[in-house]
């Protein structure tokens, strides 16, 4: 099985020498390129076959969410990793919405890394639960200063669709849920992801706490 491709980015050489460290003995993962801020990391995926990054938010030059955001618009396949401190949870919103596929504590175990890693790569989200609480706490009180409308214009389908996306239901168990074809659902959520603006799941579940359209447990 070929390796996945990737790149650190931190402005911290003792935080990449770490994270390396974590990494340099798991199999099916080889670090290709490192980067110290936003705009070498942008560079770096011109030059290497990138596949997936970790990402450090707070950098000089360029930071994260806007290297986020350009990595993505020109290269979407590439999966992003944020690194986020706990204090962070304003820059972990707008990381999510520029398309990063999750977020990890630097102050994480390897396991921890490790299964965020895979879980991205398998096309899933993944949120450090240490970071989530406040981050979706945060996300339910600037939402319950507004009114709680959706401005997307969802129908109910899509509604019960994206409630069981947020759940972390694959589009099988979706399409076996509802009796419809895996088809549909893809259909579904391509809607979803255009009415919303999201740009992968992610987005759709940060677009759904924002407008209390789901319920969190």
């Amino acid at each position: 099985m070929a390796s996945i491709n990737i790149l650190l980015v931190d402005d911290h050489d003792i935080v990449r020498d770490g994270i390396r460290l974590l990494l340099e003995d798991e199999i099916g993962f080889q670090i290709i390129a490192e980067a110290e801020n936003g705009k070498e990391a942008i560079e770096a995926c011109k030059d290497y076959d990138i596949q997936f990054i970790i990402m450090d938010i707070n950098m000089p030059k360029l930071n994260g969410i806007e290297a986020t955001n350009e990595i993505k618009e020109q290269y979407p396949d590439i999966k992003i990793l944020a690194l986020t401190m706990m204090d962070e949870d304003e820059h972990i919103r707008n990381m999510i919405e520029a398309g990063a596929s999750g977020y990890i504590l630097k102050s994480s175990d390897k396991n921890e890394l490790v299964e965020a890693i895979t879980t991205i790569l398998d096309g899933r989200h993944y949120f450090s639960e240490d970071a989530t609480q406040r981050v979706m706490m945060d996300l339910v009180k600037s939402s319950s200063k507004k009114e709680n409308q959706d401005p997307a214009n969802i129908t109910e389908r899509e509604q019960e669709v994206l409630d069981l996306i947020v759940k972390e239901y694959t589009n099988q168990q979706i399409a076996d849920k509802f009796h419809i074809s895996i088809r549909t659902v893809d259909a579904h959520r391509r809607n979803l992801l255009q009415k919303t603006g999201a740009k992968n799941t992610a987005g759709l579940v940060t677009y759904a706490i924002k407008h209390n359209l789901v319920e969190l447990e």
